[in-house]
């Protein structure tokens, strides 16, 4: 997930993030769930608290103020500081579900990964996920945009592929009975709706593709 497409194809090629793309990769991340803040508030007036997009504008509003700070650490302790300013800025489920993907991320990934690191570190993050919400895929959760994301990217997809693999994954939320989380409440009235987790989870993983597939 955070790892560049190796230059020279192979599973072992590792190539760094030094500061400055640190800083590009973070801001688009923050950049790309800030700027829909309006969109996710709709998606979750629907079928949750509507508090979705607000939450998550706060917590990267908070990552962002923390920029120059995160980008002069390594790889690992950057991953894991947007992690702990999510779990402590972010309300709801969605703080320590994403704080606990970013924690992750920064437990399992070298400074410098392979595209095989970081495959291998996705799925840790997957699995880490799953376990701190006691859910899984099929749900109506960000899960069900994290895996097919994760099996993407695992396949040797480019990042073109992994973009539109959680894009797509997104949109089939919509007709999707929500099973756990507020939205499992309403029943069948959760049907025919995006899962606005889902959304977030699309977007964050969009920002990471565009980043990487440009250069």
């Amino acid at each position: 997930m955070i790892s560049a497409e190796p230059v020279d194809g192979r599973q072992d090629a590792r190539v760094p993030l030094d500061e400055e793309r640190k800083r590009r990769l973070i801001n688009a991340i923050a950049r790309s769930v800030i700027e829909r803040v309006d969109e996710l508030t709709a998606l979750d007036s629907a079928i949750g608290d509507g508090d979705h997009g607000a939450n998550m504008k706060r917590g990267f509003e908070a990552v962002l103020q923390s920029l120059d700070s995160l980008t002069a650490m390594s790889l690992p302790d950057s991953l894991k500081g947007v992690g702990m300013t999510l779990v402590a800025k972010v309300g709801g489920a969605s703080g320590p579900l994403y704080g606990t993907l970013f924690l992750t991320l920064g437990k399992e990934l070298p400074d410098a990964p392979s595209r095989a690191a970081a495959a291998s570190g996705f799925g840790a993050a997957l699995a880490a996920v799953k376990a701190r919400g006691k859910s899984d895929v099929g749900q109506k959760t960000m899960l069900d945009v994290l895996e097919p994301a994760f099996r993407a990217f695992a396949a040797g997809g480019d990042a073109a592929t992994v973009r539109a693999a959680a894009l797509a994954a997104a949109e089939r939320t919509i007709p999707m009975r929500a099973t756990r989380g507020r939205a499992s409440f309403l029943g069948e009235r959760s049907i025919g709706h995006m899962d606005p987790g889902a959304r977030s989870a699309a977007l964050m993983i969009g920002a990471v593709c565009d980043e990487f597939g440009a250069n």
